[in-house]
């Protein structure tokens, strides 16, 4: 080995440590949760909104009461009530009996990150490719680089997913040999980009699929905090063969009791469990016991209501801030639902070389080469709506294009900066997509 270097197990880890780097969002937290930081930055709920005394109250009694079982041991499948539970919630979006959703095939897990990991660790070789998104859920590029696999990136417009560049990915894998295991979507209330696949290109989509006999990883935290309208059905409320849906608790109660699920085919359940034992033995019992019982003595369904009021608030807050202060040039996403806005900066800004200047005028945001596999991406940023008051979000924005506006400048005086690292699909030296 030459050179030295400040870990002495460089050379004995495994091949699949080698790629691993450090989360964008991740690396972002200790500054952003500074008091005088504006953070635009992270993803969380606004948990204040929830009646914090009744569920307080709730999980004291899982303690003092029922602590000989939720504080032990379970089955690595969860529990049997919350399993049912979790049906009842997937049967708001269309997801119920008719289409074969049954408790039997759900499988509890340790939020949607283990969920990702969950379906990686079954279907994914190294070399494999993943098609996804193009920007997409930074936490499951992390997963799919963990799996050693490749993610091919599908642009997106405002309706989402575009059939046309899926089935040309499709091809393009077929045509140099690389073997495509599976799409991963958010199509609803898309992180980052917080556009929605529309009802017409859900079908294509998966008919697309079908043909190719590609399996479909549909992620789903957002579906129901949707502000305007009912979301469109699911995909797995569409096709149940070949579709894996996941979902979690984090963004509709509390994402600190981790608890999430996939809905598998009914062949594949099995070796899920089997997967997960392995992982953790089981999820635990302390926090299903938390979500399940939450969701059969609180009124869960007009909480959702209130974080809709919320986010939709903080929503047009953004929107409304971005429109007054956002230096010409600069588009936006409009969402429907979900936590975040997704922002295409004016030619010739980088988010990722601005962050520096942001932090010192003491405003955050998540800069766009975090959400491509290949780290391309800087004209662009998400923006997050959910856990800052709209007083805030207005106060952020105005941080934020105040380091704009300087970068704009600087770059009159100074020329044209490197546009590398600006193409919006990864292996495309094109402009990233044009959401607004």
């Amino acid at each position: 080995m030459t050179g030295t270097t400040l870990d002495d197990y460089t050379d004995r880890y495994a091949r699949r440590v080698r790629g691993m780097t450090a989360s964008e969002i991740r690396a972002l937290f200790a500054v952003a949760s500074r008091p005088e930081v504006v953070s635009l930055a992270g993803g969380a709920p606004y948990i204040a909104a929830l009646p914090l005394d009744a569920v307080g109250e709730m999980l004291g009694r899982l303690g003092a009461e029922h602590g000989t079982t939720t504080l032990q041991y379970g089955i690595g499948q969860g529990l049997p009530e919350l399993r049912e539970r979790i049906c009842e919630v997937m049967a708001l979006s269309g997801i119920d009996a008719s289409c074969g959703a049954s408790p039997e095939d759900v499988v509890v897990t340790v939020g949607g990150q283990q969920a990702l990991d969950l379906v990686a660790r079954l279907f994914l070789d190294p070399g494999d490719v993943v098609l996804a998104e193009g920007p997409t859920y930074v936490g499951a590029l992390g997963v799919f680089q963990s799996a050693q696999a490749q993610v091919v990136h599908v642009p997106m417009d405002d309706d989402g997913l575009i059939p046309e560049a899926l089935e040309a990915a499709v091809a393009d894998c077929a045509r140099v040999g690389r073997r495509v295991k599976f799409l991963y979507t958010i199509p609803t209330y898309q992180n980052p980009a917080g556009v929605t696949l529309s009802e017409e290109r859900r079908e294509r989509v998966l008919d697309i699929c079908e043909r190719a006999g590609l399996l479909v990883v549909e992620d789903d935290p957002y579906g129901q905090l949707g502000f305007e309208s009912e979301a469109p059905r699911p995909l797995r409320a569409r096709r149940r063969d070949g579709v894996f849906y996941l979902s979690t608790f984090s963004k509709t109660f509390a994402p600190g009791l981790r608890v999430g699920w996939i809905l598998a085919p009914h062949a594949v359940r099995d070796k899920l469990v089997i997967a997960s034992e392995a992982q953790i033995l089981c999820p635990s019992g302390y926090a299903q016991a938390a979500v399940s019982t939450y969701l059969g003595t609180m009124p869960w369904r007009e909480q959702l209501k209130v974080y809709r009021e919320v986010y939709r608030e903080r929503r047009d807050a953004m929107l409304t801030a971005l429109a007054d202060l956002m230096p010409a040039g600069t588009t936006w996403t409009r969402p429907a639902g979900g936590l975040f806005v997704w922002a295409t900066l004016p030619e010739g800004l980088d988010s990722k070389a601005m962050m520096p200047r942001a932090i010192a005028a003491r405003v955050a945001y998540v800069p766009g080469t975090g959400f491509y596999a290949d780290g391309s991406g800087s004209g662009h940023m998400r923006l997050n709506f959910s856990f800052p008051a709209p007083e805030r979000i207005r106060e952020g924005v105005r941080r934020l294009a105040g380091v704009m506006e300087q970068d704009i400048a600087m770059r009159r005086v100074f020329g044209q900066v490197s546009q590398q690292g600006r193409r919006g699909q990864a292996g495309a030296d094109v402009p990233g997509p044009d959401l607004a």
